[in-house]
């Protein structure tokens, strides 16, 4: 699949796969790509519904791109942190577990 801009011309940042996840407020979109070479990164964007005064809203975007040469690190950073933080919630449970449901993931596909 290959997506053109505006002016007609082809945009080689073909999107191969593409999942996004809700999280309460936030929807997080997780996008395999690939360069003009053919290689593939990734690009994770965490996006959330703001309102403005007139209560028009937009969509604040924070966006980053993870290459294949930072995959192993990134993923095991990730981990340790997520572990991290799981045995520290294991440590210190929370008394309403009610809470915690209302903020998890959930698979928008």
């Amino acid at each position: 699949m290959s997506i053109e801009n505006t002016k007609g011309q082809e945009n080689y940042r073909n999107e191969i796969y593409s999942k996004s996840v809700r999280a309460g407020k936030r929807t997080y979109f997780f996008d395999v790509k690939s360069t003009r070479s053919g290689d593939h990164y990734l690009t994770i964007t965490e996006s959330k519904k703001k309102f403005d005064q007139d209560g028009d809203f937009h969509f604040e975007k924070h966006k980053i791109f993870l290459y294949k040469e930072d995959f192993d690190k990134f993923k095991d950073g990730f981990i340790e942190v997520i572990d991290k933080v799981i045995s520290l919630n294991e440590a210190n449970p929370v008394e309403n577990n009610n809470s915690l449901e209302s903020k998890s993931f959930k698979n928008v596909d």
